[in-house]
């Protein structure tokens, strides 16, 4: 090998070779050669020099007639068809002379050392200005997989040649300023994975959406990896938690998502390969175990160590082997760039009303204007600036006209998809695999694209007023009192991870029941006492499951497990339910199981259900969804808080209760608060400190049960205070009780958002945490900090006993 110029063996570069080979091969050669002890299997393969590409310009004045292309493509000739007449020249052109002699005879040696006479390859164009941190060229140029024979093969690498002019890299490096022919192009040639016959997939290093980088996000899908990366299907979504991960005894998968999978690429028998249905089985079923999860993710984690940044990588599984292997691996080049002292947030300003489709959500941003329904890519200057571009899925040929969107809305693709990279890329929303928008969205009605609403995109009808806002996290005052977030969707907590916040101070397990497990856990205990409607519903939402209980096991762990790791290590406080007894009956099958009360507010509520015979069995359900996320997913930073407990009697059953389940205060760090939103909370506050290791001020039922005001009464709302002196008094006493037996004290609410002077009189109180919705955070910490400057500290200094440590 070593008398070759023109052809090097994955096992001889490294990362010095991108000048060389371009940045995939190199990558290869790199993963090759320096984590294969790591484990990390990488199938064997070769690459061709730039010289080789560079010796191909050289001949007949091709290098001449190609600037001669550009020069009019810039004087107005359209792009289509300037990358048409460049990649024709480039195929007219006969290879270097020794170049398919060198690419059969590497080919050759790949066949002695696999045991085959004529392996599959995947043949992949590798830019020598791709992959790198400040470049994104990936996908610009073609890929050819299951290419059989040293006649498909060195036609394969022709036509990788002339990919590098494909219309979208001729638009990227004028977008960029990269000189057209000082970008030259190697070829990999790698033995194929049978994942024809398993799954294939992508795997980023970081949450793609928000940067989040704790977690490792593995995409799945039936067949070749092709289809996930065109945003063909909608895939499976594995998310890893990283810190779990070093610990064998732990599972570190923290959510996960089975997506449609609708469609797989296979191979064909005559080589190459095509696009096929999936069966019922398979779209039903997870592509990936836990333990094959594991293991990528580990892969992931020693790469992204190795280069010592975020990485995007691809990977496949052999349906013969059983084994697993990485087939890619890139610098990720977009969240790793954006600022991490500036938070960008934008909110819709009024109502929008019911959704007309829902999808997955790319990037955080909202969008609007008429719909440009498309089949197929047009002439940029066919597409309006501003609309928003509506179509089945896009590839490269579609990049000129997504640069002119407002926003992007395919029918098909997940976060992986070329829709979602590109998206993000440009920084435009995009609403991905909803499935049937090209049929249920108007052409040039206007729409509101949100993907500000979680991990879930919205499309609405209209021009809904917005706001957009950034916020310099660098000038975010430094305060003693602690400052944390309310927190109840569990989709939109990674966005949050940059606030400087202390945790989570109010996480509530209401909405995560309502909007993940949609059904009252009785119900799934007992369907022999519903309707058959309801049955029915129990049944479609619970498919594949036959213990119904492990379902709203799995669902809740999951929700909350995603907002603890969005604060690791600090705390996340989790309240247990706390719906009302007419809340809980618009559940799924909730009616049998729910009575009816002349005032569910200060009836059958919070700490009184969980040792009833009416909910206990529900109550365990939450129990072990709360220890799998301590005990086996890691998440020690979880507290568990216990609402509207009445008596000290009653905070015993329910503590005892919690044991029996598993959750013993003190064991693995386990710390239990109570809610301090009733009377007897504070007048008891000894008793009741000498049960929980903390309190948070519900300030609404406080003021109400204190006052003796329903707080949804029209009537009597101008007597609904919080700030009033029997309140405030109550939280002093409350604080100063707390504090004399060691315990801390937090309030979660609204109120120090909308008035300074309530935020003063906490400070001034002594207390130790405020929590706040992510939107109001920085607002309140200035609050606090000017508070706190006013006010000379005596005594011990905030937060030595303060909620969450």
């Amino acid at each position: 090998m070593t008398s070759r110029h023109y052809v090097i063996p994955f096992a001889e570069l490294g990362r010095q070779d991108i000048p060389s080979v371009g940045g995939k091969n190199a990558s290869l050669g790199e993963l090759t050669a320096h984590l294969g002890a790591a484990g990390v299997r990488v199938p064997p393969g070769f690459a061709t020099t730039a010289q080789a590409y560079e010796e191909l310009l050289a001949a007949h004045g091709l290098r001449a007639s190609i600037e001669d292309q550009i020069a009019r493509l810039r004087d107005g000739t359209p792009l289509a068809e300037v990358g048409r007449a460049i990649r024709a020249l480039i195929l007219r052109e006969p290879l270097p002379p020794s170049l398919p002699g060198e690419i059969v005879t590497a080919y050759e040696d790949l066949a002695r050392g696999t045991g085959g006479e004529a392996p599959s390859v995947a043949v992949r164009s590798s830019a020598t200005a791709e992959d790198l941190p400040e470049a994104s060229f990936a996908g610009q140029q073609d890929t050819y997989l299951n290419v059989r024979g040293p006649e498909q093969l060195l036609e394969s690498c022709h036509r990788c040649f002339a990919s590098l002019f494909t219309d979208r890299a001729i638009d990227y490096r004028e977008r960029m300023g990269f000189d057209h022919l000082s970008v030259a192009l190697s070829v990999g040639v790698q033995v194929m994975v049978r994942a024809d016959l398993a799954g294939a997939g992508v795997i980023f290093t970081l949450d793609p959406e928000t940067g989040f980088p704790d977690v490792i996000v593995v995409s799945a899908a039936w067949g070749l990896g092709e289809t996930v990366v065109s945003g063909q299907v909608d895939p499976d979504e594995y998310t890893v938690f990283k810190p779990s991960l070093e610990n064998p005894s732990l599972n570190p998968l923290i959510d996960m998502r089975v997506g449609a999978k609708r469609r797989k690429t296979v191979y064909m028998d005559s080589g190459l390969t095509h696009t096929v249905d999936t069966t019922p089985t398979e779209r039903a079923q997870r592509v990936l175990g836990d333990d094959d999860i594991r293991l990528l993710a580990g892969w992931a984690r020693a790469v992204e160590e190795h280069y010592g940044c975020p990485m995007d990588l691809e990977w496949a599984k052999d349906g013969v082997t059983g084994e697993l292997a990485i087939v890619q691996a890139r610098p990720e080049t977009v969240q790793s760039r954006r600022r991490l002292t500036a938070i960008r947030e934008c909110r819709l300003e009024a109502d929008p009303g019911r959704p007309l489709i829902e999808g997955t959500a790319v990037g955080e941003a909202i969008g609007q204007g008429p719909v440009v329904r498309l089949t197929a890519p047009v002439a940029r200057e066919a597409f309006p600036e501003g609309g928003v571009l509506v179509t089945s899925l896009t590839d490269p040929d579609w990049e000129p006209v997504m640069k002119r969107a407002s926003a992007i809305i395919t029918d098909h693709g997940g976060r992986t998809s070329h829709a979602a990279i590109v998206s993000r890329e440009l920084g435009v929303p995009a609403v991905i695999g909803t499935g049937s928008a090209t049929r249920v969205l108007t052409q040039g009605s206007d729409v509101t694209v949100s993907c500000a609403e979680g991990d879930r995109g919205r499309v609405y009808d209209g021009l809904i007023p917005y706001e957009e806002r950034e916020t310099d996290l660098s000038a975010v005052a430094k305060t003693r009192t602690r400052i944390m977030l309310n927190l109840a969707d569990p989709s939109a907590a990674l966005r949050w991870w940059r606030l400087p916040a202390d945790g989570v101070g109010l996480a509530r397990l209401e909405f995560i029941v309502a909007h993940q497990v949609k059904a009252h856990p009785m119900a799934l205990l007992h369907p022999e006492e519903l309707d058959a409607d309801d049955r029915r519903g129990i049944e479609r939402l619970t498919e594949g499951y036959q213990d119904r209980g492990a379902y709203f096991v799995d669902r809740l762990s999951r929700g909350v497990a995603r907002i603890a790791a969005s604060r690791w290590p600090d705390p996340v406080v989790v309240r247990t339910s706390d719906f009302k007894t007419n809340e809980y009956a618009r559940l799924l099958g909730g009616r049998p199981f729910e009575p009816d009360e002349a005032n569910p507010m200060i009836g059958w509520r919070g700490a009184s259900r969980y040792y009833s015979d009416g909910y206990r069995e529900g109550f365990a359900l939450e129990c072990r969804a709360l220890r799998r996320v301590r005990d086996e997913m890691g998440l020690t930073n979880v507290v568990v808080m216990i609402p509207f407990c009445r008596t000290p009697g009653e905070a015993d059953r329910v503590l005892d209760v919690m044991g029996e389940q598993g959750l013993r205060r003190g064991q693995n760090g386990l710390k239990v608060y109570v809610m301090a939103e009733i009377p007897s909370n504070i007048i008891l506050v000894r008793d009741f400190s000498e049960r929980f290791d903390g309190f948070s001020i519900g300030s609404n039922d406080l003021t109400q049960l204190t006052l003796g005001v329903d707080r949804d009464s029209e009537a009597l709302a101008h007597l609904f205070d919080e700030s009033g002196p029997a309140v405030t008094r109550s939280i002093e006493r409350l604080v100063a009780g707390a504090h004399e037996a060691g315990r801390g004290v937090g309030l979660c609410g609204q109120r120090p958002s909308d008035d300074p002077a309530f935020t003063e009189f906490l400070v001034k109180a002594g207390i130790d945490s405020i929590s706040v919705a992510p939107d109001s955070f920085a607002t309140v910490k200035q609050h606090v900090a000017r508070a706190e400057s006013t006010r000379t500290q005596g005594g011990r200094s905030l937060g030595d006993t303060g909620l969450g440590v």
